[in-house]
């Protein structure tokens, strides 16, 4: 069973429940958990795993051959990255950081001028601790496209999938494409938030997406005893959910948070019964 654990807005806690949800049914089951929020990955301090690679994450890129290229000024006006620039009479200039590997230049390129190289864009680690299997990816710095790094993790796990009882994915926050990428194959999704403006307002966004994604979502409410919780039952009424746990902001909570340890908390109970009756229910 897989369990997405997202948030529209950074900063809510999604690591902080994906990390002692997993330390929580880890203590009777096979889990895996995947920290998908590859720009900034952070669930191995929580868990103090030492991370160890496992291989570079590559992607492909055009390479001219300049014997071949007639300067036609194709393969920029195709490029909605801006990742090639033309000047008239000039061999095309590439900017390899912009390029997302999409292929469009090489396929309108009318005489085949433009083959493939790679460059790095990524690293894949794996990691154990507290009987958690942890797998990570990391987008190299300054490279546009993370969805490729997500999807690199979800096939190299792909293979090990049945020999886990639960698969715990940590999202990056916001509804671009790698928590797309990361969310497609959820069984259910918790949803991280906090009774504030901001959390409404990006819990409203994230639920717009996995009602796209048709994906069974719930509320997990963090902070729960401060700010505007009316703020929350709006949002949660309005997309026919509930709210499965209430984190409240209290002292040890935040002084495991500031140690880099996974939280201890009844909340954290109740949403692992939640996840067990959900996957009765499912079979």
């Amino acid at each position: 069973m897989k369990i997405g654990i997202t948030g529209g807005k950074g900063g809510t806690g999604k690591s902080t429940v994906a990390t002692a949800l997993a330390v929580e049914l880890a203590k009777k089951n096979k889990i895996l958990l995947l920290d998908l929020d590859v720009d900034c990955p952070n669930d191995h301090l929580i868990l103090s795993i030492r991370r160890q690679k496992i291989r570079n994450i590559y992607q492909q890129i055009p390479k001219w051959d300049y014997k071949k290229c007639i300067k036609c000024d194709k393969c920029s006006q195709v490029c909605k990255f801006k990742a090639i620039v033309s000047i008239q009479g000039k061999y095309p200039i590439f900017i390899p950081e912009q390029c997302p590997g999409c292929n469009a230049c090489s396929i309108v390129c009318p005489v085949g001028a433009i083959n493939k190289e790679k460059k790095k864009i990524g690293t894949l680690y794996k990691g154990k601790n507290k009987n958690i299997d942890f797998i990570s990816g990391e987008l190299e710095p300054n490279q546009p496209v993370s969805e490729f790094i997500v999807g690199a993790v979800k096939k190299y796990i792909k293979s090990q999938e049945k020999k886990y009882d639960f698969i715990l994915i940590d999202t990056a926050a916001g509804t671009h494409c790698d928590v797309i990428a990361a969310l497609s194959d959820c069984d259910v999704v918790l949803a991280v938030t906090e009774p504030t403006p901001l959390g409404a307002h990006d819990l409203d966004l994230i639920l717009q997406l996995t009602k796209i994604l048709k994906l069974s979502t719930k509320i997990v409410l963090n902070k729960a005893n401060i700010g505007d919780k009316n703020l929350i039952d709006k949002i949660v009424k309005k997309y026919r959910t509930e709210i499965i746990a209430k984190i409240p902001y209290k002292k040890s909570i935040i002084k495991a948070y500031s140690r880099g340890e996974p939280i201890k908390d009844k909340a954290i109970i109740k949403i692992t019964d939640f996840i067990r009756f959900f996957q009765q229910e499912k079979k």
